[in-house]
């Protein structure tokens, strides 16, 4: 009973986990291009307030809940004063529908290991301070079947608003991109991630030419489930340091259904 506490969380809302109120435009680009404004209303930026005061973007993230958020552990910095931000399309504008919520605690898996070569556990879940306000512009996405794995080129989307290209600009309007899924036979090829590549994770791209990006870290591996609605299938962790888009060197996400008890445990817990 308790193992399926999240996913019974985001079916008791007026607005069901996963299923958009605006539908995203699926057009398989080459490149990533804007989304059509609220079409992933589970995506969410991880700002931080500098020095100066002001907020800056620096990573993305997913609402499972109206008030739990999944993103990534490098994200997250001791010391840093963050706020989540829902229901954005355009990060320098006003927009109607949006909020910044402060978190009330930000849960860093316990065993996550930064260093790169034995990066695991690359995972976090932040508590909201408030419950947000559930619209067409903010739902929650569905979280996997615990164990799920995707068939390899499972056509995914990775959103979010990190660099435009290697060393570009951070991206105004939120993007999307499809990312077909690489399954962990190939993506732990020598000439490919390699050893680096965990089962706890999940790899996405490597065409050389789309990918995600600095910026683009603790967002969702958005997949469309038999039924139609979207699950959260990866939290971006790690690309190639050469360039975003390097052959061979997809995204490489936290695999999220590896991860259902810790995360149903977590909000148990809290």
């Amino acid at each position: 009973m308790l193992k399926l506490v999240v996913l019974a969380l985001c079916l008791a809302y007026a607005y069901s986990c996963g299923v958009p109120a605006v539908q995203p435009i699926l057009s398989r680009v080459v490149g990533g291009i804007d989304v059509r404004p609220n079409s992933w209303p589970w995506q969410i930026s991880l700002q931080y307030q500098g020095t100066s005061g002001a907020w800056g973007h620096t990573c993305g993230g997913t609402l499972i809940s109206d008030n739990w958020v999944l993103t990534a552990a490098h994200c997250i910095s001791s010391g840093r004063v963050y706020r989540v931000v829902v229901g954005k399309h355009n990060l320098k504008e006003e927009e109607e529908g949006s909020a910044a919520i402060s978190p009330e605690k930000i849960i860093v898996h316990e065993n996550w290991n930064s260093f790169f070569i034995l990066l695991s556990n690359d995972i976090a879940l932040i508590k909201l301070s408030e419950p947000v306000q559930l619209s067409h512009s903010v739902q929650p996405a569905c979280l996997p079947s615990n164990g799920a794995l995707l068939a390899q080129d499972f056509p995914c989307y990775v959103t979010g608003w990190g660099r435009l290209y290697t060393n570009g600009p951070i991206a105004d309007n939120l993007q999307q991109a499809l990312l077909p899924v690489v399954d962990h036979a190939t993506c732990s090829k020598s000439d490919w991630w390699g050893f680096q590549v965990r089962t706890t994770m999940v790899c996405a791209g490597g065409d050389g030419i789309v990918s995600g990006c600095n910026g683009d870290s603790g967002g969702p591996l958005n997949c469309q489930a038999a039924g139609g609605a979207w699950e959260v299938h990866g939290v971006v962790s790690f690309g190639s340091g050469i360039s975003c888009n390097y052959e061979k060197k997809p995204t490489v996400f936290t695999r999220v259904s590896a991860y259902i008890d810790w995360i149903n445990n977590k909000i148990i817990s809290n």
